[in-house]
């Protein structure tokens, strides 16, 4: 979704880090609908690649990923979330309590704000 919808170049959105995330996946007849990834360092989670596919958005798949990768990061230990938002999707985070740090920013050509939650 990011490369194809988004325009992000492949380059970008692989970097390695596959292999040591946790994957969480929204599943409906069978197909992919959404993902997102966690990575886990220390008492921090660090929440990526958010996506939901666009006949399924509006539906709560991404709120629930969310639930489920906070509960993930519990379970590893960790006491705070991490992530980068789109700014146009903040809101979905701000309602589930995460918080924004600092000015937006441009990553990989799109606005983001920093957002952490604690988890504790």
């Amino acid at each position: 979704m990011f490369c194809g919808e988004q325009g992000v170049a492949l380059e970008l959105e692989r970097d390695g880090r596959d292999d040591a995330a946790r994957h969480l996946v929204a599943i409906q007849d069978g197909v992919v609908v959404g993902t997102c990834r966690l990575l886990v360092d220390g008492d921090t989670a660090k929440l990526g690649r958010l996506a939901v596919a666009p006949a399924a958005r509006a539906r709560g798949i991404g709120r629930a990923l969310l639930l489920g990768a906070e509960e993930e990061a519990r379970e590893a230990g960790a006491r705070r979330m991490a992530l980068h938002a789109q700014s146009h999707a903040s809101a979905m985070y701000s309602s589930a309590g995460f918080t924004t740090r600092g000015d937006a920013f441009e990553e990989a050509g799109i606005e983001h704000v920093a957002m952490d939650k604690r988890l504790v």
